[in-house]
C-alpha cells in the first residue's frame, strides 16, 4: 500500500492510503454532522435568518495540531467581508494566534492559537461589538430561540423624514426645518451604522461602514441636509435586502438537513414498537418505515419490499426498488410498501450526514478565484480612500478651485471605496454551485475542484462497475484437459469463492446455480491483477487471466487462438491450471459483462464537451477495446496492475491539459490520487469514497460526469461575470463623480447596487 503525494497536503486513510486533500480524515470515528443547539443571545444588526448550521462537533470544539490549538467560534454578526477585515485586523496582531480561516457562508471562524489564548481572542471579539458563540460539543442543548424581528418602525419613519425632508428643500421652506427633518432620518435609521463605523474607525479598519458614516457626517457639515439623510436611509434598506439575499445562499443545503426525520419507530426488547428521536437510536436497531415516511438512518432491509425516493441522496428521477439485503439511506422517501430495516450508521455517521459535512467543509474552502479577489481587495480600498483625499485636498490647493464641490466629490468617492460586492460575488457563487451539484447527488470536495474541472481535457475511466454494470455472468465453459466438466466446476468454484472480485462471484453464482459441490482450499492466496491459488487435495492450483497463464508458461497456439476469439467477443476468460504435471490449462471460463446504457449517453454528452476519454482496466486488452468500441471510448488500455494506470497517468498529466480519473475500487485508489480530480462512482452508503474523493457520484450514473463539467463552466462564467460587474460599475461611477455627474444617493445604488446584483447572478446556479 503505497501513499501518494497530491497537492501538498496530507490525509490519512486506511484504505487505501492516500495523501490529498489537506484534511485529515478518522473513519473509526467520523465526524458528528447534528446540528448545534447553542444558544445565542444576540445575532445582532446584520443578521438576517438562520443560518446553516456546522456540525456540532466541528463548531466549538478545539482540534490540537502541533502545539496549537485550532477552535471554531461562531461570530452571528459575520456575514460580509466587512466583518472579516475587522476580525482579521483585530486577531492577526495578537501574541498567540497563529493563523485564521473565514467561513462567511456560515459565520464561523477558525482561529489557531495557544492554548492559554482562548480567553483573550473571545474578549477581543467582544470588543468588537460581536457575539463569540462556543459550543460545548454536547446533544442534549436546546434549539436556540428565533432570532426576533427588528422592528420596522425606526426604518420607516426614517424614509418619511428622508421624503419630507428633500420635499421641504424643493419648496423653499425654512433650512431648519429641513435640517431638522434630515437629522430624524440619520438618527433613526443609522445608529447601527455610526456604531460599526466608529469600531472600525478606532481599530484603524475602513470598512463600509466607517466610509458612509465619514461621508454622510461630511455631508451634513456641508449642509447638504436631503442627500445625507437619502443615503443613510437608501444604504440601510439595501443592506437589508443583500443580508436576505445572501441568506439563500447561506441556507441552499439547510433543506439537507431538514430531510431526516427527527425521530424513528424502534423495536424495543419486549417485541413493542416505540418512537424514538432519531440521534438516540443505537446500532443495530430494529426500526419500520411505513409507506409515504421518510427514512431516519442508515440500514438494511431484513424483511418487506418497497420503492424508495432517493434522489435527496443520489440524484435519480426514478424511485428504486428495495427488497430484504438492500440499503437504505436517512433522509430518502419510502413511496409505497412497509419494511423493517437494521440501523448500520448511527444519526451523526449517515451518509446524508456525511454530505453535509462535506458540502459544509467544501463552503469553508476557498477557491482560486475567490483567493485572487481577497488579495484585490486589500490594496482596492485603501487605494481609493487615498484617491478620496486627494480629490478633497489637491484640486483646492492647487488650482485654487471650490473646496466644497472637490470635498462632495470625495465624499462620493467614499461610498464606492468599499469591494463589498466583489469580495462577496466569489464565495455566493461557489457555495450556490456546491449546493447545486449536491441537489444532482454530485459531492464536490471544494470550490478549487468546482472551478478546475471546466479544464478538463481527459478523463480515464475503469471498466467493471463504472462503464458496466459489473455483475458479469459465466457464458461459457470447457475442459481443456483431464477431468470432467464437474471437477473441473468445482475446483475452479472452490477457488473462485475465496475472491470478492466481479469475474470470480461470476463463476461461484454459476456453480451454486447448478448445484456444483465446493472444496476446502488450503494456503489460498490472491495474486493482484493476475488471479488466484491455492492448495485443494494437497495439489496446488491456479485460476487466473490472460497475464497469469502466460507467467506460468502454460500457453499454447491453440490456446491462444481460442482465447483470442473469446475476447474479441468482449468475454473476460479465466483459466485453471494445475501446477504439476504435463497437463498444463485444465479449463477454460468466460464471462461477459453488460455495458449500461448511462455510459454510451456519458461518453457521447463528454465528447460534445471536447473531452476525451480512455478507459483503464485490468481485463486483457481485447475485451477493454471490444467495450470501449461498444460505448465510444477513444482509446482503451488492457492488462493493467493498479501501478500501470498509475504510470498512464504520470504519461498524460501536463501534456494533454488536466486529467481525471472516474473509479469505484481501491485498485484505481492510485490513479485516483493522482488525477487533477478524482471521481468516485457509487458513493452512497460509502464513507472512505465520500471522504477521499475530490467529487464523489452519489449513484452509478456516469451522466453525472458531464453534468459536472458544465456547472463547472457555468459557474466559472457566472465568477468572471461578477467580477465584471462589480469593477465595471465601481470605474463608471468613479468616472462620473470626477467629471462632476455623481453623487451620494447615486454612489449608495451604485455599492449595494452592484452586490445585489453579483449576489442574485450567482444564485441563479440554484435554478434546476
Amino acid at each position: 500500500m503505497s501513499t501518494h503525494a497530491r497537492h501538498g497536503h496530507d490525509h490519512d486513510h486506511a484504505k487505501p492510503d492516500l495523501t490529498r486533500h489537506g484534511h485529515t480524515h478518522d473513519h473509526e470515528k467520523p465526524p458528528c454532522c447534528a446540528p448545534l443547539a447553542a444558544a445565542v443571545p444576540d445575532h445582532g444588526a446584520d443578521c438576517c435568518g438562520d443560518a446553516v448550521q456546522p456540525p456540532r462537533a466541528q463548531l466549538g470544539k478545539a482540534r490540537i495540531s502541533g502545539g496549537s490549538i485550532q477552535t471554531p467560534i461562531r461570530i452571528m454578526q459575520m456575514d460580509c467581508p466587512t466583518e472579516e477585515a475587522l476580525l482579521r485586523k483585530k486577531l492577526g496582531s495578537m501574541a498567540g494566534v497563529t493563523s485564521m480561516e473565514f467561513n462567511l457562508m456560515q459565520r464561523v471562524l477558525t482561529v489557531t492559537h495557544e492554548p492559554a489564548a482562548i480567553a483573550t481572542i473571545l474578549e477581543a471579539v467582544r470588543s468588537l461589538g460581536f457575539t463569540p458563540e462556543l459550543s460545548n460539543g454536547t446533544s442534549n442543548q436546546a434549539e436556540p430561540a428565533p432570532e426576533p424581528a427588528r422592528p420596522w418602525w425606526p426604518l420607516a419613519l426614517a424614509g418619511i423624514a428622508a421624503i419630507a425632508s428633500e420635499a421641504l428643500q424643493w419648496a423653499g421652506l425654512p433650512t431648519w426645518m429641513t435640517a431638522v427633518l434630515a437629522l430624524v432620518a440619520v438618527l433613526s435609521s443609522g445608529i447601527t451604522t455610526y456604531k460599526k463605523g466608529w469600531i472600525a474607525i478606532s481599530n484603524g479598519n475602513l470598512n463600509i461602514n466607517a466610509l458612509m458614516s465619514i461621508a454622510v457626517t461630511g455631508a451634513l457639515l456641508l449642509g447638504q441636509w436631503p442627500e445625507a439623510a437619502m443615503v443613510m436611509v437608501l444604504f440601510t434598506v439595501a443592506e437589508l435586502i443583500e443580508a436576505k439575499s445572501l441568506d439563500r445562499a447561506r441556507n441552499a443545503i439547510k433543506g439537507l438537513m431538514q430531510l431526516a426525520p427527527e425521530g424513528a419507530t424502534v423495536r424495543q426488547a419486549d417485541g413493542s414498537w416505540k418512537d424514538v428521536a432519531a440521534n438516540a437510536v443505537i446500532l443495530d436497531a430494529h426500526v419500520r418505515v411505513k409507506p409515504g415516511e421518510r427514512i431516519a438512518l442508515d440500514g438494511k432491509i431484513v424483511s418487506g419490499r418497497s420503492t424508495i425516493n432517493q434522489a435527496p441522496i443520489t440524484g435519480e428521477s426514478l424511485p428504486v426498488e428495495k427488497a430484504e439485503g438492500d440499503p437504505v439511506f436517512a433522509g430518502t422517501i419510502n413511496e409505497s410498501g412497509s419494511f423493517e430495516y437494521l440501523v448500520t450508521a448511527v444519526a451523526g455517521d449517515s451518509t446524508l450526514a456525511r454530505i453535509i459535512h462535506a458540502v459544509e467543509e467544501a463552503q469553508g474552502a476557498r477557491a482560486p478565484t475567490q483567493r485572487l479577489v481577497d488579495k484585490f481587495a486589500q490594496v482596492y480600498t485603501p487605494v481609493v480612500f487615498a484617491m478620496a483625499v486627494a480629490v478633497a485636498v489637491l484640486p483646492p490647493l492647487l488650482m485654487e478651485s471650490d473646496w466644497f464641490s472637490w470635498v462632495y466629490k470625495a465624499l462620493v468617492l467614499l461610498v464606492i471605496a468599499c469591494p463589498c460586492a466583489l469580495v462577496i460575488s466569489t464565495p455566493v457563487t461557489i457555495v450556490s454551485g456546491l449546493a447545486a451539484a449536491a441537489r444532482q447527488g454530485i459531492l464536490v470536495k471544494g470550490g478549487v475542484y468546482l472551478e478546475e474541472g471546466r479544464k478538463l481535457l481527459w478523463i480515464a475511466l475503469d471498466k467493471t462497475g463504472t462503464i458496466t454494470h459489473g455483475k458479469p455472468a459465466q457464458t461459457d465453459f470447457a475442459v481443456l484437459s483431464g477431468g470432467n466438466d464437474a471437477e473441473v466446476r468445482s475446483l475452479a468454484a472452490s477457488l473462485a469463492g475465496r475472491s470478492d472480485h466481479p469475474v470470480s462471484r461470476a463463476l461461484t453464482e454459476a456453480a451454486k446455480r447448478d448445484a456444483v459441490p465446493l472444496r476446502d482450499v488450503d494456503s489460498f492466496e490472491a495474486l493482484p491483477g493476475r488471479g488466484t491459488k491455492g492448495l485443494i487435495d494437497g495439489k496446488l492450483y491456479y485460476l487466473g487471466n490472460h497475464r497469469l497463464i502466460h507467467e506460468l508458461g502454460r500457453c499454447s497456439d491453440a490456446l491462444e487462438a481460442r482465447l483470442s476469439e473469446l475476447e474479441t467477443q468482449g468475454k473476460t476468460v479465466i483459466l485453471l491450471a494445475n501446477a504439476e504435471g504435463d497437463n498444463g490449462v485444465i479449463g477454460l471460463f468466460a464471462v461477459a459483462d453488460t455495458v449500461k446504457d448511462s455510459s454510451r449517453q456519458a461518453i457521447a454528452e463528454l465528447h460534445q464537451l471536447g473531452i476525451k476519454t480512455l478507459m483503464l482496466t485490468g481485463d486483457n486488452a481485447h475485451t477493454a477495446k471490444a467495450i470501449a468500441h461498444q460505448v465510444g471510448i477513444d482509446e482503451a488500455r488492457g492488462d493493467l496492475l493498479p501501478e500501470d494506470k498509475l504510470r498512464v497517468f504520470e504519461i498524460k498529466l501536463g501534456k494533454d491539459g488536466a486529467v481525471g480519473m472516474v473509479g469505484d475500487g481501491i485498485n484505481d485508489a492510485p490513479a485516483l490520487a493522482r488525477a487533477d480530480i478524482g471521481f468516485a462512482m457509487g458513493a452512497a452508503g460509502t464513507g472512505t469514497a465520500i471522504e477521499t474523493a475530490d467529487v464523489a457520484l452519489m449513484d452509478d450514473d456516469l451522466r453525472k460526469l458531464p453534468r459536472f463539467v458544465r456547472l463547472s463552466r457555468h459557474t466559472h462564467a457566472l465568477l468572471i461575470q461578477n467580477i465584471v460587474l462589480a469593477l465595471g460599475i465601481k470605474a463608471v461611477f468613479l468616472v462620473l463623480t470626477l467629471t462632476g455627474q455623481g453623487t451620494m444617493w447615486m454612489a449608495v445604488f451604485a455599492d449595494v447596487g452592484a452586490s445585489l446584483l453579483v449576489v442574485g447572478n450567482g444564485l441563479r446556479l440554484l435554478r434546476k
